[in-house]
């Protein structure tokens, strides 16, 4: 029953190790030469981001146990084509997680265009609109989501490996931090400086 679901967390970890390699684009270039090695951290990129994305939709679909959150579980929304219960609950709570999660998701990709969202090979130090609020918007919205996601489907074994969830996205943005010092150097240590990881300030932006 559980097959599926360790496959999915252990992909996910190896597309951690796959991603930390995609955004050593300095060390990739100095090895292969600038233009191969570009494209190969684009190819890692590619596949890595992609990879990690369908694993997590493992962990949220394997077979699993569920659980009911005990305030109206009584009321429950079927969903005959799939075989689908969900309690109104779970529904009522999931939405704003899924919705601000593909809001900070979405919102992030405009800022830096899908092609730095899937190969992790930025340009420029982006600090305008969600990049002036949070440095991960991204990651963040992928948290969310993931929260959302896992209350709609009661999906007890993803509910449980959150943290590692959590974990995994902050190794990523520690990685990508370490190596868009070297690439920007103190025009990333301002920004990174100015602008917090996952939580935003209340009144500080970047101007």
């Amino acid at each position: 029953m559980f097959i599926w679901f360790i496959i999915s967390i252990v992909g996910m970890c190896f597309m951690v190790d796959l991603h930390f390699l995609s955004v050593e684009h300095l060390k990739l270039q100095e090895k292969f030469g600038k233009e191969k090695g570009t494209k190969i951290g684009d190819i890692l990129g590619l596949v890595s981001g992609w990879g990690f994305f369908l694993f997590w939709f493992g962990v949220w679909l394997s077979p699993q146990q569920r659980f009911i959150i005990p305030i109206i579980e009584n009321l429950v929304l079927k969903i005959p084509l799939i075989n689908l219960s969900i309690p109104l609950t779970h529904l009522l709570i999931s939405i704003p997680f899924i919705i601000i999660g593909a809001w900070f998701g979405i919102g992030s990709v405009r800022e830096t265009t899908l092609k730095v969202a899937e190969t992790h090979r930025a340009e420029k130090v982006i600090s305008s609109g969600l990049y002036s609020v949070i440095r991960h918007p991204q990651y963040l919205g992928g948290i969310l989501a993931h929260i959302g996601i896992t209350i709609l489907l009661s999906a007890f074994l993803s509910l449980l490996t959150s943290p590692i969830i959590i974990l995994l996205n902050f190794l990523i943005s520690w990685k990508e931090e370490k190596e868009l010092i070297k690439e920007f150097g103190k025009e990333y240590e301002d920004y990174k400086n100015k602008v917090p990881m996952f939580l935003p300030k209340l009144r500080e932006r970047v101007n």
